[in-house]
């Protein structure tokens, strides 16, 4: 996929996100066991903004999460985070320097492709929680989450 194909499908799952977890954050995730739909947001938030503290000064911040976001109300904390991690990619190409866990590829265009599939994964959890309707995911996008799982997440741990 093309990395400005990842980023409509960031924007596009984190929007139906964003939308979703306003209608009822104390329902349980049942996909996320012992989460709720406000432990699930603050999470997501929590992501957008480690990936865009880690891109802006070269490494993985710790310790993480800082303490005062837990008195940051989840949807502010996701809002904040998407919003810094857009911004962030904004400033970047895909094939600047950035570190991941990932050894294979340390470039930002590996957190743009990570963001997609994190956001439309916990979209749908999302959804579960509250009994949305569950949107379809892209051909594309699926079909790559499937790439990643079994490549980067199942094939690079078994060769480490």
């Amino acid at each position: 996929m093309e990395f400005s194909r990842f980023l409509d499908c960031l924007a596009a799952d984190h929007d139906r996100l964003r939308t979703v977890v306003g209608t009822d954050a104390d329902a349980p995730v049942p996909t996320c066991p012992g989460w709720t739909v406000a432990d699930l947001t603050r999470h997501v938030g929590e992501v957008y903004l480690h990936k865009t503290a880690a891109m802006r000064d070269g490494a993985e911040p710790e310790p993480w999460p800082p303490r005062e976001f837990a008195d940051e109300a989840p949807t502010a904390l996701l809002d904040r985070g998407y919003t810094a991690l857009r911004a962030e990619f904004a400033t970047r190409a895909p094939e600047d320097p950035a570190g991941t866990w990932y050894g294979p590829d340390q470039s930002v265009g590996f957190w743009i492709r990570r963001m997609a599939q994190e956001t439309v994964v916990h979209r749908i959890d999302a959804e579960l929680a509250t009994g949305a309707p569950v949107t379809a995911v892209p051909d594309d996008l699926a079909v790559d989450g499937v790439d990643e799982l079994l490549k980067v997440f199942a094939g690079y741990a078994v060769a480490e």
